[in-house]
């Protein structure tokens, strides 16, 4: 589990691919403390496990799902990437809790540059619709944000300029694709109100017992 708070923007020194998965290494030296093999560390919101360690150097297989749901398959040597260790108990929440289980990618449609704030429109699949609404929580490439406006297809977010130096998101332009996950909170609210108008539903059309 995560919080949605970047903790550093760390460059990518290897991307290779490694039927039927892939093998990233990033440098890891600001997060390294508290970190072993087996750790759990967001990268771009997705959640990796580290599989080999280099002094610095984190290594991280990616799976054939984790490259077809997110945008770590994308990557290049010399790219930066956001990167938050998981959360322990007793830490402070400072974002909203974020699970590292990206559901989509989207890409950024409309970027409007305000001095040293910008709008950033993000379009993610309609399948999504109820699980972002205004005001809400979102995480893109895991980073915690508030939901602005939403329209059919697409959301907006304001990206303070600390968001814009420390993490992707300054570096974002249109057409750029980025990891979403919705808030967890609305996944089992939908659930649940699914699967009680269900079997309301289905005590409808089941016949009276005589």
């Amino acid at each position: 589990m995560f919080t949605g708070l970047v903790e550093t923007l760390a460059p990518v020194v290897r991307f290779e691919h490694r039927s039927p998965g892939a093998r990233l290494v990033v440098d890891g030296r600001a997060i390294r403390q508290g970190v072993q093999i087996g750790s759990s560390v967001a990268v771009n919101g997705c959640c990796l496990t580290v599989v080999e360690m280099e002094d610095h150097l984190l290594h991280f297989d990616l799976g054939p799902e984790t490259l077809k749901r997110t945008n770590l398959g994308r990557l290049k040597a010399g790219e930066a990437v956001n990167l938050e260790r998981s959360l322990r108990l007793g830490d402070p929440v400072g974002g909203h809790l974020v699970t590292g289980h990206v559901d989509a990618v989207g890409e950024v449609v409309r970027r409007v540059n305000q001095q040293e704030w910008s709008t950033c429109w993000f379009s993610f699949p309609e399948q999504y619709q109820g699980h972002i609404v205004p005001k809400g929580c979102v995480a893109v490439d895991g980073v915690s944000l508030t939901v602005v406006d939403v329209e059919p297809g697409r959301f907006s977010v304001m990206l303070i300029p600390h968001t814009l130096a420390v993490t992707t998101l300054g570096r974002r332009r249109e057409g750029d694709v980025v990891n979403l996950e919705t808030d967890l909170l609305a996944k089992y609210v939908e659930q649940q109100l699914a699967q009680r108008l269900g079997g309301e539903q289905s005590s409808r059309q089941t016949p009276a017992q005589e």
